[in-house]
């Protein structure tokens, strides 16, 4: 993969849409600083400059519809899980995707994921897909409540360019299936068997009602919806923000 290194930006995903003009897809941007990284839900990312991945990979996906975009979520996602077990392979059993695509270690966050699809019609001609992993990063100064690092996981340091070198050309080999529906289903099952507690009943919060609740996670829809199956054999389905796991 082409990978597009640059001493500072702003965001990532920014910049890989600045560059279009003159980069074809797929290839990636990566930044040594990123001075106003951008998460999930409109919050900022932390990252100490030089000690972590900070990048956007961008990729025309062949024949993706919109209302299937959770593919290219799901692609990524087991890319760096995959990643993660290659390099911490005594923390492989730890090393899962919180729904929808956050990547933990445990109950600690290692790796963010922010994926911004260009539409034309009912197809996504264009996705970003931004990629926050920290690597070498020791102390966390924000206030992120279970940040954690490779490092600190392991008690060593990590070339940062190969480990996003490697996130990239995994996502990219994943995303040469997207247009085959064996392939994709295989991906879909992949991603399912590394889920984030995805054996058992576990607390959740309902973000329009504020009721908790304990459930198992049951099915996650092509659409990324995900069902929440109670004790009781009651279903929940919700989107994405509707729903919280507690720590």
């Amino acid at each position: 993969m082409r990978l597009i290194k640059v001493e500072e930006a702003l965001s990532t995903n920014s910049l890989a849409v600045r560059l279009l003009p003159d980069h074809e897809a797929p290839f990636g941007v990566m930044a040594v600083r990123q001075t106003a990284g951008r998460g999930q839900r409109g919050n900022s990312w932390e990252s100490e400059p030089g000690a972590n991945v900070t990048m956007s990979v961008v990729i025309c996906p062949d024949g993706v519809k919109a209302a299937e975009q959770f593919i290219i979520s799901q692609a990524v996602s087991v890319s760096i899980v995959e990643i993660l077990r290659h390099y911490l392979p005594d923390l492989r059993p730890e090393i899962a995707i919180k729904w929808p695509n956050d990547i933990y270690v445990g109950d600690r966050k290692i790796c963010g994921i922010l994926i911004e699809n260009a539409l034309n019609g009912d197809s996504i001609v264009r996705s970003v897909v931004g990629i926050g992993l920290n690597v070498n990063q020791t102390e966390f100064v924000s206030d992120a409540p279970n940040p954690v690092s490779m490092k600190q996981l392991s008690g060593r340091d990590f070339d940062v360019e190969e480990v996003a070198r490697m996130i990239g050309e995994t996502f990219l080999r994943f995303c040469g299936a997207l247009c085959l529906s064996d392939r994709v289903e295989k991906l879909r099952g992949r991603y399912f068997s590394m889920l984030w507690r995805s054996l058992g009943y576990y607390p959740y919060v309902d973000a329009a009602t504020g009721e908790r609740f304990e459930a198992r996670i049951s099915n996650i829809a092509q659409s990324g919806l995900i069902t929440l199956t109670e004790r009781t054999g009651t279903k929940r389905t919700y989107a994405f923000k509707e729903v919280q796991a507690c720590i």
